[in-house]
């Protein structure tokens, strides 16, 4: 193994997956990335978004996601949890609306107890909410004012300005209570939660908003509790209720895999191999064959000195081996947000060079008209008329070459 838990992103071997049928001309094609280390497995899902967003635009393909042939197993404790906490509302909802608040109160908190252990399956706040109004409600008719006002922090931080509460069916008291939490010091508290998991590059989700991939910081947080979950396909759900305060908060956790991506994991260094060598052999077939795809993406990701990160991306047919076209790159970071721009072109002259032959061109007095945006701009400007397949090549295959042509 290159390391400890490799991931490649976007595909995985799934026996058995019924695929719906396509027309004859539709070619099924998913992008295959090899991260060669750690710091490039923490690119790898935000990179397959970006190499298949383009290839979206293509017509006759269908782009096979990881989401598509993974799927994210779903946590049944959680799921289970979900069920009681619904039954626990419901129990509670109908005490607290027949004013048996000590009956409403005992089912609410049961309910409370039962969401934060379903939170891997909590996609919204809900009932959730809902069940912190009725709680807090509850509270503070009783006096438990400082009770009250916890419970309200909780619903401001999960609900935030998505849930709305009707004004028409719950006391006035409540809601001059809740603007008095949310203008006290405690409201205007702010927390941070350091998200950590195994593998990298996971997205985060935070009371269901995406945020990024792992590892990463979920800054300026209200205090109170938030929805913390982490996916990565072909990997069992992961969820937590985290209490956010002003201290950071840090939540590690190793994700399980599935036992077909387990076997995927293991074609990976092979995969690489094959493609290096530009020699089609068993993994590619037997990839083809078990994925249902007739091409493919590869992307071999390498992290380099001085925190550049080397890219090798070539469009192969699976079944043969056979490449069709391949470009190579080097970044620096993503500090600005131009890593998906740089991809987009790489991924648009790939298919472009694969299907046509080449990249159309012609003669133009802008020195940047018919360029894919990936190309040396210092280089002496041919007129649009030499491409890459004018140099001679030999030895290897990327020698006098920049680094981005088609090989």
């Amino acid at each position: 193994m290159r390391f400890l838990a490799p991931i490649a992103v976007c595909v995985c071997v799934v026996s058995g997956v019924a695929f719906s049928a396509q027309p004859a001309s539709e070619r099924r094609i998913a992008a295959l990335v090899v991260p060669m280390d750690k710091s490039a497995e923490a690119l790898s899902l935000k990179l397959e978004g970006f190499i298949n967003e383009p290839l979206n635009e293509f017509h006759g393909i269908t782009v096979k996601t990881s989401d598509d042939l993974f799927g994210i197993p779903a946590d049944d404790d959680a799921n289970a949890a979900l069920k009681r906490a619904e039954t626990s509302f419901s129990e509670g909802k109908a005490a607290w609306e027949a004013k048996k608040f000590d009956d409403a109160e005992k089912k609410l908190s049961t309910a409370l107890k039962e969401f934060t252990k379903a939170a891997p399956a909590v996609k919204a706040c809900g009932h959730l909410c809902d069940t912190l109004v009725m709680y807090a409600i509850v509270l503070q008719a009783r006096g438990e004012v400082e009770e009250a006002k916890i419970a309200i922090l909780d619903l401001n931080s999960l609900g935030g300005t998505a849930y709305e509460v009707d004004r028409k069916k719950y006391p006035q008291d409540f809601f001059q209570l809740r603007a008095q939490v949310a203008g006290g010091r405690s409201g205007q508290l702010r927390g941070n939660v350091n998200v950590k998991s195994v593998p990298q590059g996971a997205r985060v989700y935070l009371n269901n908003e995406f945020q990024g991939f792992t590892p990463m910081t979920v800054q300026t947080l209200p205090i109170g509790k938030a929805l913390l979950r982490v996916e990565r396909p072909g990997f069992k759900q992961f969820g937590t209720m985290v209490e956010v305060s002003t201290e950071d908060v840090d939540i590690a956790h190793e994700l399980v895999a599935t036992s077909g991506y387990k076997a995927y994991d293991n074609l990976l260094d092979k995969l690489a191999s094959e493609v290096v060598k530009d020699k089609g052999g068993s993994t590619m077939s037997s990839l083809a064959k078990s994925l249902g795809l007739e091409r493919g993406i590869v992307a071999i990701l390498k992290s380099l000195d001085g925190g550049q990160t080397e890219l090798t991306l070539t469009y192969q047919e699976l079944k043969t081996g056979k490449r069709l076209a391949g470009k190579r790159a080097t970044f620096q970071g993503d500090e600005f947000g131009q890593l998906k721009g740089e991809i987009s072109r790489m991924v648009t002259s790939l298919m472009n060079t694969a299907e046509f032959g080449a990249e159309k061109v012609k003669n133009s007095g802008d020195p940047l008209e018919n360029r894919s945006g990936t190309e040396e701009w210092n280089s002496e400007d041919k007129g649009g008329r030499t491409t890459t397949r004018d140099k001679k090549k030999k030895g290897d295959p990327l020698d006098s070459t920049n680094g981005t042509e088609d090989w």
